[in-house]
């Protein structure tokens, strides 16, 4: 038989204190971790220093008043008997016991005053033996403390998102990655010596700066530095990373449970990261948007170097020519600036963009609420966190053929209302269900998984090019908001284990019914200007919510601005590098898509067929998804249609 153990904790700090916590890997585990290092003991009891002469049973049978819990009488964990130990111990004999230890034969009184603990508390240290909680007496009327840390944590996100983002798109990636990364660590490294609950949620604020920021930015790099044909396979594989980590964190906390020793594992490790300052390129588009050309056409060669591919020389001698004449002259475009009322200025934009947000709150909140829910069910909750990492895999799979072929909107709602019912009818189930109850928030936690990762694609390309930025940035802003929010609910659990799953489960398929009104964008080309985002989904019609899998458009995608097939384009007759958008349409035989980079299309120049172009039309690639990036009135690329 285990032996209880136990540590005492006075009001003041403790002494030993020393560190803490953490991209898709480092985002997963800076929010997460904070959940095991805030662990609270099962059992806990005042303090009583005047009684520590005695054994510990005895202790706290004589200070410790019980109560009624459960239908079970157990020893109170936020009250002691408010009496002048000195004296009672004083007006009482002791006899020895068989052991030849001294024992009073003073018994507790009903009639003895009851007084809130005022000098800390003990801890059974058994199965969690480190954590915030018990360094800092987060407890009884405290014990709402750990939460609004994590409340904290969430609070820094939309102020980060605004300013990396400026950063991002007037700096650069790398920049701006390295400065979120170091801004991070920092944080880190202040939550570790921290001394009080109040210094510590600071720094998790801090933390808090740099989240989703450190996860997007090199999503964006990457996006950016590939072909439209595997933006697919990364969105998929940068989730999947981020549920792997999920995993492996849980093996982490697992295997240590002091959280200042977890905090220098979940921290130190990232200091590595660094090192990709020497390998990571800046994004050749954001260059090319910047109109630094020639930095662009350096990682363009070195890339194809890379790669093994000759780099087509019609590229480059076009990028020199135009290198060349940026050295002579500069010109700037004038280019319509639009802002966030633009979105509610017609009546279809304006309700598209209620819809959207709504579902991205209810999504985004729902998502984040079950992950951080997911210790408190189940036996053990180790194992618990990481099932609820593993479900997640399979249901990315499933979503990304479901995609591809049901479209977006019906995937997305369909997940959303099933993960909801999912989570509501855990109230039907006995409280002694504990494996059923984790079932239903397993199946739960899969569908909003996979509506998580439908909801970027779906709202980046119900929004127009022209305010894409802005609407995805306002939505995800909104949504945001309910990160704040949600510790409060999962907080409800403490009570009734039930309660924060029933109310996500309502949110959830709120959020989903509202995703049956907007339009399908799967084989639809998307809208460029406001004017075609009003036009589109303009003639919607509640027979529309029941056509599950679209027929593919007569029209092609419109094509981006990201023109880089121009610069490989065998007509003689441009003289620049041109970077809009176009807004002609053309007829196909059936969807495919023709985004060519310049190593395809140098290989197509040298022997393969190259795709004809028209004098009348302008050679740009195509913008097939979210995944092309907007950009503002000077042509800066934004890291808002990100975050």
């Amino acid at each position: 038989m285990n032996t209880m153990s136990y540590r005492s904790c006075d009001n003041e700090a403790s002494p030993r204190l020393s560190n803490q916590s953490m991209r898709p890997s480092i985002w997963t585990i800076c929010c997460q971790s904070l959940l095991f290092m805030a662990d609270t003991p099962d059992d806990y009891w005042c303090r009583v220093p005047d009684l520590f002469h005695m054994d510990l049973e005895q202790r706290k049978y004589l200070s410790i008043p019980k109560e009624l819990e459960n239908d079970e009488l157990v020893y109170s964990k936020c009250y002691t008997y408010g009496v002048n130990w000195t004296q009672l111990l004083e007006s009482v004999d002791n006899i020895v016991d068989s052991a030849g230890n001294d024992v009073t034969t003073l018994e507790p009184n009903s009639s003895w005053p009851l007084i809130k603990c005022s000098q800390g508390w003990e801890y059974n240290t058994t199965s969690v033996w480190s954590s915030i909680v018990i360094d800092f007496d987060l407890v009884c009327d405290q014990d709402i403390y750990p939460t609004i840390g994590l409340a904290a944590l969430n609070t820094g996100g939309p102020v980060g998102v605004y300013l990396f983002g400026l950063l991002n798109d007037r700096a650069g990636r790398r920049l701006s990655y390295f400065t979120c990364l170091a801004t991070l660590l920092a944080g880190s490294l202040i939550t570790s010596l921290s001394t009080d609950f109040w210094t510590w949620a600071g720094s998790r604020v801090v933390v808090g700066l740099t989240i989703p920021a450190v996860y997007q930015i090199p999503f964006i790099i990457s996006l950016e530095l590939v072909g439209e044909k595997y933006r697919s396979f990364v969105t998929v594989m940068t989730c999947t990373f981020y549920t792997s980590s999920i995993m492996l964190l849980s093996l982490v906390t697992y295997l240590e449970r002091d959280w200042v020793r977890l905090s220098y594992y979940t921290s130190i490790p990232f200091y590595f990261y660094f090192l990709y300052i020497f390998i990571m390129p800046e994004s050749p588009r954001w260059l090319l948007m910047r109109g630094r050309l020639e930095e662009a056409l350096k990682i363009l060669e070195r890339m194809a170097r890379v790669n093994g591919r000759q780099f087509p020389e019609a590229v480059h001698s076009k990028l020199e020519a135009q290198i060349k004449r940026d050295k002579l002259k500069k010109q700037k475009k004038k280019v319509a600036n639009v802002g966030l009322m633009d979105l509610c200025r017609t009546p279809n934009m304006r309700l598209k963009t209620i819809l959207i947000t709504l579902s991205w709150f209810a999504n985004e909140t729902v998502y984040l609420g079950l992950s951080y829910y997911g210790p408190s069910l189940g036996t053990n909750q180790y194992v618990s966190f990481f099932l609820s990492a593993v479900v997640e895999l399979p249901s990315y799979l499933c979503c990304w053929y479901f995609m591809d072929t049901w479209g977006r909107r019906w995937p997305l709602s369909l997940s959303m209302i099933l993960g909801g019912a999912a989570c509501i009818i855990t109230v039907m189930l006995p409280d002694d269900a504990i494996d059923e109850t984790l079932i239903l928030y397993l199946i739960s936690k899969a569908l909003l998984s996979a509506s998580f990762l439908i909801i970027y694609p779906f709202a980046g390309e119900l929004y127009p090019t022209q305010v894409r930025g802005i609407g995805i940035g306002a939505s995800s802003y909104i949504g945001g908001l309910g990160l704040i929010v949600i510790p409060f609910v999962t907080y409800l659990g403490k009570d009734n284990l039930k309660l924060p799953l029933v109310i996500m489960g309502f949110v959830s398929m709120l959020g989903g019914m509202t995703g049956l009104r907007l339009p399908e964008t799967l084989h639809h080309r998307l809208p460029q200007t406001i004017e075609e985002g009003e036009e589109f989904g303009k003639n919607w019609q509640f027979k529309d919510c029941f056509r599950c899998k679209p027929q593919p458009d007569a029209l092609s995608p419109p094509s981006s601005y990201e023109n880089l097939d121009v610069l490989g384009g065998s007509s003689n007759t441009a003289s620049e590098v041109e970077l809009e958008l176009r807004d002609s349409r053309r007829q196909r035989q059936q969807p495919h898509s023709d985004e060519s980079t310049p190593l395809e299309l140098g290989a197509s120049g040298s022997g393969g067929v190259g795709r004809p172009h028209r004098s009348s039309m302008k050679r740009l690639v195509r913008q097939m998804s979210v995944m092309d990036t907007q950009r503002t009135h000077d042509g800066t690329m934004q890291l808002t249609h990100w975050i």
